[in-house]
């Protein structure tokens, strides 16, 4: 079994995979402060009453793949794949790793590594031209060129951080729960703020996308887009550039990356 840990920025997804399927799979908040002993009881409590691993850490587990997005974290992880699983073969995504996704940046090491992993899934599932949409703390959109090559992307103020903006900036608001409201002209301050965060997202979505494609291919309906990210089925039915929704999109590019650079002799 391959464990996949991505850690974002508000949460960490945490998948298991059997093969290329993903049989298992958790989300849970990411504490920069959680120590890596605190981070192995909290994996044991996830992993210990499943039915295809035994009661110990690790029993089953036969690789890990990481990315972060949170240096601390990444740091703890680190210690508990020494710690915890010394004899399971671990990568960790960070400069040096093979992805087989050339990056074509002034700066690569300065691209997130989510960013990079979701590119390679995007490469092996629908080939390119294609755009991932990552609906995360930041709405990312990243370019995939026609030959595979990581292109460059944008980022934009996720979901999460302009409701949360709304409610502190704004005198007579507050914060709401994210949910479709029931029309586009809200009867009321909640459902207007709501109309406001699925609609213009999702307007957002597909003016950024639409721009992006006409300079990433001759021709932009050849350019797949790809949703994904927790917050993605917020805009899914809104948006209408999106043509395919892969929820597990970055453990998926984990399997592939540990594939790559682990032998399996």
């Amino acid at each position: 079994m391959l464990l996949t840990i991505d850690v974002g920025n508000t949460h960490t997804v945490l998948g298991l995979f059997d093969g290329e399927d993903i049989v298992e799979h958790w989300r849970i908040s990411t504490e920069a402060r959680r120590t890596a002993d605190e981070l192995a009881v909290l994996l044991q409590g996830l992993m210990g009453m499943h039915p295809l691993l035994g009661e110990e850490l690790g029993d089953g587990i036969d690789g890990i793949a990481i990315c972060s997005t949170v240096p601390s974290v990444l740091h703890e992880l680190r210690e508990v794949t020494r710690r915890y699983y010394g004899d399971v073969p671990a990568v960790l995504v960070e400069p040096g790793i093979k992805t087989g996704v050339p990056i074509l940046m002034d700066n690569p090491k300065e691209v997130g590594a989510d960013r990079i992993i979701n590119a390679v899934a995007a490469v092996e599932l629908y080939g390119g031209p294609a755009i991932v949409v990552d609906f995360g703390t930041a709405t990312t959109f990243d370019a995939v060129s026609a030959r595979g090559e990581y292109a460059g992307g944008v980022i934009a103020p996720g979901i999460e951080i302009s409701v949360e903006a709304l409610g502190v900036r704004g005198a007579q608001l507050r914060k709401i729960e994210l949910a479709r409201p029931r029309a586009v002209i809200g009867k009321n301050t909640v459902e207007a703020m709501q109309a406001g965060i699925v609609y213009g997202f999702a307007g957002q979505v597909d003016g950024v996308v639409n721009r992006m494609a006409r300079e990433l291919a001759d021709d932009p309906d050849d350019v797949t887009v790809i949703a994904t990210g927790g917050l993605a089925p917020m805009v899914l039915g809104e948006a209408t550039v999106i043509d395919e929704h892969e929820p597990w999109l970055t453990l998926i590019g984990l399997r592939l990356v540990y594939e790559r650079n682990v032998s399996r002799t």
